[in-house]
C-alpha cells in the first residue's frame, strides 16, 4: 500500500484528506513523528510554501539517524499543503498569511486563534457591503516522492480553489479556521453549517485533493 506522509498535526484537515483520498492511500501525519523539525512558512506563494514544507520533511525523513524508522514504515511520498483565504475588498488578503492574520498585528509567534483570524476579518470588511465581500478559498498541494533508496524527487502540485463571500457574522459550529464565516457560491450557508460531507464536495482542498488522487489512480 502507498504510504504518505502528510505535513500536518492539524486533525481537521488530516480527516479532509483521508476521506477525500479513500482507504487505498496509508496516511501518517507528524503526531506519527513528534521529532519533526519545524518548518518556517515564509514564502510569498501558497505553492512556495507548501513545497518548502514537503521539501524539508522529506529531507529530514532521509537522514541517516531516521532512515531505518522511514524504512520500517515505508513511506513513499511526503504531501505537504498550504490553503488560504483571499478576500477581494482586502486586496486578497490575508492569503498566505491566512493562518496567522490576527498575530500580524502584534507580532507574536506562530498562528492566530480561528476566533482572533475571524474578529479581525470582520472588523476590516465591517463597512463592505455583501456584494463587494467576494473571496475564495484557495489550495496548493506539493507531493515529493521518495523512492526507497533515499533519492528525493522534484515536488508535483495540484491545486484548487472555491469561491464565495464573507457573510456579515459567523454561521455554524463544524469546520475550522474561516470556515463559519465564508459561504460558498450557490449556498446561503457557510461551510461551518453545511457539513463536512458538502465541504469535501466543494472546497478548494477537496479540489485538489481529487486532481491528486487521479494522478494516483493513473499511475496505480
Amino acid at each position: 500500500m502507498t504510504t504518505l506522509l502528510l505535513a500536518t498535526r492539524n486533525r481537521h484537515k488530516t480527516g479532509e484528506i483521508q476521506a477525500i483520498l479513500g482507504p487505498s492511500l496509508r496516511c501518517l501525519t507528524l503526531d506519527d513523528y513528534p521529532g519533526a523539525p519545524p518548518v518556517v512558512e515564509d514564502a510569498d506563494s501558497f505553492a512556495g510554501n507548501a513545497a518548502k514544507k514537503a521539501g524539508e520533511l522529506a529531507r529530514w525523513l532521509v537522514d541517516e539517524k531516521r532512515g531505518t524508522r522511514n524504512a520500517e514504515c515505508g513511506i513513499n511520498f511526503v504531501l505537504a499543503d498550504d490553503s488560504g483565504l483571499e478576500v477581494d475588498a482586502l486586496g486578497g488578503a490575508p492569503g498566505v498569511h491566512s493562518a496567522r492574520f490576527a498575530a500580524l498585528d502584534t507580532g507574536a509567534a506562530g498562528n492566530s486563534t480561528d476566533a482572533a483570524n475571524n474578529t479581525k476579518l470582520l472588523r476590516l470588511l465591517e463597512t463592505v457591503p455583501l456584494e463587494k465581500r467576494t473571496a475564495r478559498f484557495r489550495c496548493v498541494l506539493a507531493l515529493v516522492r521518495i523512492d526507497p533508496t533515499g533519492v528525493i524527487g522534484a515536488p508535483q502540485f495540484f491545486d484548487g480553489a472555491c469561491a464565495g463571500r464573507i457573510q456579515f457574522t459567523p454561521g455554524g459550529r463544524g469546520g475550522f479556521g474561516y470556515d463559519p464565516l465564508f459561504v460558498p457560491d450557490g449556498f446561503e450557508k457557510s461551510f461551518a453549517e453545511l457539513g463536512e460531507d458538502v465541504k469535501n464536495k466543494l472546497s478548494h482542498r477537496a479540489q485538489a485533493l481529487g486532481k491528486l488522487r487521479a494522478w494516483f489512480q493513473r499511475a496505480g
